[in-house]
């Protein structure tokens, strides 16, 4: 059985909730980096929105409110391989370099 939600199918339980609740969620939560100008941008707006919200949908404006404390979204990693890293291993008292997959 297939879940949508205002004619869209969302692939992932943060698109279910985007658009379950018609908030994004990076307005509240802030994208993994960004600049200090950036966040004061995004936060002037979050506010906004919110202050909008507590008039229309008093729950969904306290799960909002709830996001600005927490830390920004993780960006996916590309899928693929994970990069290789570098360990010393001593071998006969001589330290040699191998590759070791993460």
């Amino acid at each position: 059985m297939k879940t949508i939600v205002a004619g869209r199918e969302p692939v992932t339980a943060t698109e279910f909730i985007e658009l379950a609740l018609g908030i994004d969620l990076e307005l509240f939560t802030g994208p993994a980096t960004e600049s200090p100008m950036d966040r004061a941008a995004r936060l002037d707006v979050a506010h906004e929105v919110l202050a909008e919200l507590r008039e229309s949908d008093p729950e969904t404006a306290a799960y909002a409110e709830s996001l600005l404390r927490t830390l920004p979204l993780k960006q996916p990693r590309p899928s693929g391989r994970r990069p290789r890293r570098t360990v010393r291993r001593p071998v006969n008292g001589c330290t040699v370099r191998a590759a070791v997959a993460a």
